[in-house]
């Protein structure tokens, strides 16, 4: 059982956040710099030893942060895990296809993005003003980085250099390389990056998936339809928590986690309810009073002994909180406007909501429930099943 403190230190406030300007070896090469990286949930890909983490507890997967000026570009690198784009704040470009000029497609506040694995990418601040975007990445090691050998030169030509066992080795800072005892990280060879899939424009813009796209369903949550409660649920990457039998994410290949949003009116909340694994909370917008307990309640609520970290999501800043596995839980929209909720949970399968009998209880008196395939039905005809 986590104590008080422990889950206190699942929350990860936007303005407590830590960064590096020098995660890469592009921090010095002209046009790219400076580029702040975030690591929130594990170390990320970054090369540099002194990246800061918000918290390195394993989740199946990484989330991390990027934030760039207007105009500066991240050059071409290759992912070998799912490797996915929230944007939060600004314009961007992402690249990809260097041959040699990229093939660009543009996302936006809200937009997300899922660029496949194995193929180059890179991305562009093309706003006005600094833009800021959430990444996740697919597994607990995700194999690293690799460089593209244009970037790779280009950082050679600043003196800096990246080792076999990928260790930066700058000149600018009086580091020394040593071309009769260092070895150098290969990048691949022309040959190998002409063997790589190629993307069409229509296929990546089959995997951005547009905020004002979103499939909202109010029949997503057993609770959604009790008085005080509200919510609903758009799919994005992946089998989330969803329990509309008719909801689908857009982006439906194995990612090793699922991407949806949760919305929940002014008043509204979700009721308790636990989860067998871990899942992370990004407030895109509005205030949400995340309530936890860490002991098992009695049927109905977790009044007196909950945990509660008061989450915001406004412009310049967004909210973050690790829940652990097995622990009740219950998201109130304290604000006075709509709240915008990102939920990240690890895993390619279906995700099972356990809902607090009180809960299922009511949800009954509406006439509701949850059928064997684990989705919402009308509960006369779940009654009617044969046993």
């Amino acid at each position: 059982m986590l104590t008080e403190a422990q889950i206190r230190e699942r929350f990860i406030p936007f303005s407590g956040l830590r960064y590096s300007t020098e995660a890469f070896i592009d921090y010095r090469i002209p046009g790219c710099a400076p580029k702040k990286n975030y690591a929130l949930i594990g170390p990320g890909v970054s090369q540099n030893p002194n990246q800061p983490v918000s918290l390195r507890e394993k989740h199946g997967f990484q989330v991390g942060g990027v934030a760039m000026p207007p105009g500066k570009i991240n050059p071409p690198h290759m992912h070998f895990t799912a490797e996915v784009f929230i944007c939060t704040k600004g314009h961007w470009d992402l690249h990809w296809d260097f041959n040699p000029e990229p093939l660009k497609a543009e996302i936006g506040p809200g937009d997300i993005a899922s660029v496949p694995t194995w193929i180059y990418r890179g991305f562009q601040n093309v706003g006005d003003n600094e833009g800021f975007m959430f990444t996740a990445l697919g597994q607990d090691d995700t194999g690293g980085i690799l460089w593209g050998p244009q970037t790779l030169q280009a950082a050679q030509e600043q003196g800096v250099h990246l080792t076999e066992d990928y260790r930066i080795i700058d000149e600018q800072l009086g580091q020394t390389w040593d071309e009769q005892t260092m070895r150098r990280l290969q990048p691949m060879t022309q040959q190998e990056i002409a063997q790589l899939r190629s993307w069409t424009p229509e296929q990546m813009g089959s995997r951005v998936v547009r905020h004002a796209d979103l499939q909202w369903s109010s029949r997503a949550l057993l609770d959604a339809a009790l008085p005080g409660c509200g919510a609903q649920l758009a799919p994005v990457i992946g089998l989330g928590l969803s329990q509309d039998r008719d909801h689908q994410a857009p982006i439906g290949n194995a990612h090793g986690f699922s991407i949806e949003w949760l919305k929940i009116p002014v008043g509204g909340q979700v009721s308790l309810h636990r989860l067998a694994c871990q899942q992370v909370l990004t407030v895109h917008q509005g205030s949400v009073a995340i309530e936890v307990s860490n002991q098992a309640p009695d049927p109905g609520d977790i009044e007196g002994n909950a945990i509660t970290s008061l989450a915001n999501g406004h412009p310049e800043g967004w909210d973050s909180f690790a829940m652990p596995p097995e622990v009740w839980r219950r998201y109130r929209n304290v604000g006075e406007t709509e709240a915008l909720i990102l939920l990240t949970t690890p895993g390619d399968s279906r995700k099972t909501i356990d809902w607090v009998p009180a809960v299922i209880s009511a949800a009954a008196s509406a006439g509701y429930a949850i059928d064997a395939n684990g989705y919402l039905a009308l509960k006369r005809f779940t009654d009617r099943s044969q046993r």
